[in-house]
């Protein structure tokens, strides 16, 4: 039932694609898109290591060989980006100097996040890898960057005051609270486990809360979204539910049909986990999300 919502490729018109999840090699679909329609392209590209992708198999490749992967679908999305769009690339940290040397021959490369996960196994004889790599960079000198948007709400340990008042804080009875500019290392993300509503079965979904971060700082309402790797469906939701147009291609028709369910049921539920009244939380937070009054007096530096 949900997979027949998917568009097959075919009609790539403008009018056609948007807000839908396309079926099919996104190689192939990337060549039939009309130009210059992307505002932000958020890309989760399979990572250079052996995976089984519901059925489908991922080999690693040779640098030489991933490093060509990426350019091939780099020079396919370049024309469907409008002028003053904003790209963000994911990687880990192998992947992350091919893609961000490959980056900067097409785009300007305007930083480099790195995001903690906290899930992973350890390892008998190196270092657990429990982060990953997030590439910022955009078609020209001109891009969309809404600081107010993503500052993050973090818990005040040693408050200061000026005449007995707090000094760029909120002093409430759930806490005390200043919202901070975010810096490009983000360690308030959790990995979507059994119990999040968002949860699926995906070797290598992406949490909500890491693109919603994407989508409001680096797009406004109504933008497109672009997303030639959709997987499960994150990209597509969360743009839906923070008020973006989207368009998604998979290859896989399970996980297209996983991101339409998903995208129906955000229809009813447009919570993003870790993001209340407007601003990003810091972990193990939760109780004081729910307690804050939606009117939680103004943001602070």
């Amino acid at each position: 039932m949900f997979f027949d919502r998917c568009l097959d490729g075919e009609d790539m018109s403008l009018k056609n694609i948007i807000n839908k999840t396309i079926n099919g090699d996104t190689f192939e679909i990337m060549a039939k898109m009309p130009q210059k329609f992307v505002d932000l392209l958020i890309v989760d590209p399979p990572y250079n290591l052996s995976k089984n992708f519901n059925g489908r198999q991922f080999k690693e490749m040779n640098k030489s060989d991933y490093a060509e992967f990426t350019e091939r679908w780099l020079k396919l999305v370049m024309p469907l980006l409008k002028d003053n769009a904003s790209v963000y690339v994911c990687c880990d940290w192998k992947t992350s100097v091919v893609i961000g040397d490959i980056l900067q021959q097409y785009l300007y490369v305007r930083n480099r996040i790195t995001w903690q996960r906290e899930k992973g196994r350890g390892a008998k004889n190196n270092w657990k890898n429990s982060i990953e790599d997030i590439w910022f960079a955009t078609n020209n000198g001109r891009w969309v960057f809404n600081l107010d948007a993503v500052k993050v709400r973090k818990r005040v340990i040693a408050p200061y005051k000026i005449d007995g008042k707090p000094k760029d804080w909120q002093e409430t009875e759930n806490g005390n609270f200043r919202d901070t500019c975010p810096s490009n290392f983000w360690d308030d993300i959790s990995i979507p486990y059994w119990s999040m509503p968002e949860n699926t079965s995906h070797v290598a979904q992406k949490p909500e809360k890491l693109i919603a971060k994407l989508i409001l700082a680096s797009s406004n309402k109504d933008d497109v979204i672009f997303d030639p790797f959709l997987g499960s469906g994150t990209t597509s939701v969360t743009a839906k539910k923070l008020g973006r147009k989207y368009v998604g291609i998979e290859l896989d028709k399970t996980y297209c049909a996983w991101a339409e369910k998903r995208l129906e049921d955000a229809e009813n539920d447009s919570r993003i986990q870790g993001f209340t009244d407007g601003v990003f939380w810091e972990r193990n937070t939760l109780n004081a999300q729910k307690k804050t009054k939606s009117n939680f007096s103004e943001k602070l530096l």
